[in-house]
């Protein structure tokens, strides 16, 4: 059983795929089940791969100077994780990737997807949407840390991502929003 047209057409609405294209990118991405706790990539480490969560849920984490773990992302299938052009740095993951559940992800080799979107005007519209969708997460973010109090940053996450706070961990989405799990706690009840 190969992965879905349909869910990879799904991951950038901006962009839909034909069937046709559709077909052709499911084909190339190989699709496995992995255990809760797996690294998809880690800090630091090259690594070369597209990542599709198909199912589960999965965590983008950073290890701060002081050694603790900032958590970047939240993240529940179906979802393409962080494409490999906006996580990697001189060839290293600026990120950890840990599965927070029994998960199936579907992944290619990002040479081969950067050959696929050359051929294909269908994919590579679709592979843009897929990083402008990233870059405006990400920009999103990083505004609610820089001028959110902490009750406004928890505003902001029900307001963009409205399923996480039920999903995830509490310390986890404290760590996302740039808080204590202690002020996460403290604030959420009143935001």
């Amino acid at each position: 059983m190969g992965l879905s047209p349909q869910l990879l057409a799904g991951q950038a609405p901006s962009a839909p795929l034909d069937e046709r294209a559709a077909k052709r990118l499911a084909g190339a991405f190989s699709l496995r089940r992995l255990p809760r706790g797996h690294m998809l990539c880690h800090q630091g480490v090259p690594d070369g791969s597209e990542y599709l969560l198909v199912s589960g849920r999965a965590k983008s984490t950073a290890t701060d100077a002081e050694g603790r773990e900032v958590c970047l992302g939240l993240h529940a299938g179906p979802e393409v994780l962080t494409p490999h052009m906006a996580r990697m740095s001189d060839g290293h993951s600026m990120v950890d990737i840990t599965l927070l559940d029994d998960a199936e992800i579907a992944s290619i080799p990002a040479d081969a997807l950067l050959l696929l979107m050359v051929e294909d005007a269908a994919i590579r519209d679709w592979g843009n949407a897929i990083m402008r969708a990233e870059l405006a997460r990400k920009t999103a973010r990083e505004w609610a840390l820089a001028a959110l109090d902490a009750a406004g940053r928890i505003r902001w996450l029900r307001q963009h991502c409205p399923e996480h706070e039920a999903q995830f961990p509490h310390a986890l989405i404290a760590s996302f929003l740039g808080m204590t799990p202690v002020t996460f706690s403290r604030v959420r009840a009143s935001a």
